[in-house]
């Protein structure tokens, strides 16, 4: 199978890497979290080209993850803000921020933490089961469904 036929697998990991599996992506994604939001921001940031960001921002407003929006009249120009869908990624982000944090910082530790706005703690955000409450653990967890492989 190619890559670019995996948006096409009956698997929802797979569909999702079709939109946001790319690593240029996932740090425009990052970037938005973090209040980016201009064309020239984004650039400037990430010291990407300006034809792969376009095509990058084009996909995540395509698939609506982003969307664009007028901030001036005079010159004409937008801004990239997060929908409700590029909202729900945020647990995704910050799983992959936390498992970085563990295993990647080096000596400096985190380059970056949280502070939940309603408490005012520094936290490591964490999966826990709706129901009780639990920690999720990989080793509790028991699929149900079909079984896809690529």
């Amino acid at each position: 199978m190619r890559w670019k036929d995996i948006g096409d697998v009956d698997c929802s990991i797979a569909r999702t890497l079709s939109v946001i599996g790319d690593r240029w992506t996932m740090l425009v994604l990052r970037d938005a979290f973090l209040g980016v939001r201009r064309f020239e921001d984004f650039q400037n940031d990430l010291g990407v080209s300006r034809h792969l960001l376009a095509d990058r921002l084009g996909t995540l407003v395509e698939h609506g993850i982003l969307e664009r929006r007028p901030y001036s009249e005079r010159p004409l120009r937008h801004e990239y803000r997060l929908t409700a869908k590029g909202l729900d990624l945020y647990p995704v982000i910050i799983s992959i921020a936390g498992w970085g944090d563990r295993w990647m910082a080096g000596e400096d530790g985190p380059p970056l933490t949280l502070r939940h706005q309603s408490c005012g703690e520094i936290i490591a955000p964490a999966l826990t089961c709706p129901c009780c409450g639990e920690r999720i653990d990989p080793r509790q967890m028991t699929p149900v469904g079909r079984a896809v492989s690529p």
